[in-house]
């Protein structure tokens, strides 16, 4: 059997290295006025939407490990965005919550998606099958 020769450009590795570079590149301009990194603005998004979580609740959300979460979250604390307190009821668990400061940030941060959305020209249909794709793709059900 002879093996088919892709050159970088046409292997599926590649698309998704540009696609995802290019999301955070277009984030950026949203972003840098507010003081916040991509991996920062996803943080503040999933406490927007329930906090507080605990570190690892919140790192296993975002699919990073503590060593990726815990300096992101000491970033975001001295910007007095978040709080970090241990768990009263297992002081081996650190609560992350969200400062009013970091609350204030939630219309204009839940506004990005409208801009990114417009940026990529994509349908909700459109966005909605890819988001889709891309999950399946990150999560298989059997791996």
């Amino acid at each position: 059997m002879t093996l088919k020769r892709r050159t970088v450009g046409t292997q599926l590795s590649f698309a998704l290295y540009c696609a995802a570079n290019r999301m955070v590149r277009l984030h950026k301009p949203f972003l840098e006025p507010l003081g916040l990194t991509f991996p920062q603005y996803l943080a503040t998004l999933e406490l927007l939407d329930g906090a507080p979580l605990s570190v690892g609740a919140l790192g296993a959300r975002l699919d990073m490990d503590t060593g990726t979460i815990t300096p992101l979250l000491k970033r975001l604390e001295v910007a007095g965005i978040v709080t970090r307190t241990r768990d009263p009821a297992d002081e081996r668990r650190v609560l992350v919550d969200l400062t009013p400061g970091g609350r204030a940030l939630e219309a204009e941060l839940r506004g990005i998606t409208d801009k990114i959305k417009s940026a990529c020209q994509l349908t909700e249909r459109g966005l909605d099958d890819l988001r889709r794709t891309l999950e399946t793709l990150a999560h298989p059900a059997v791996e």
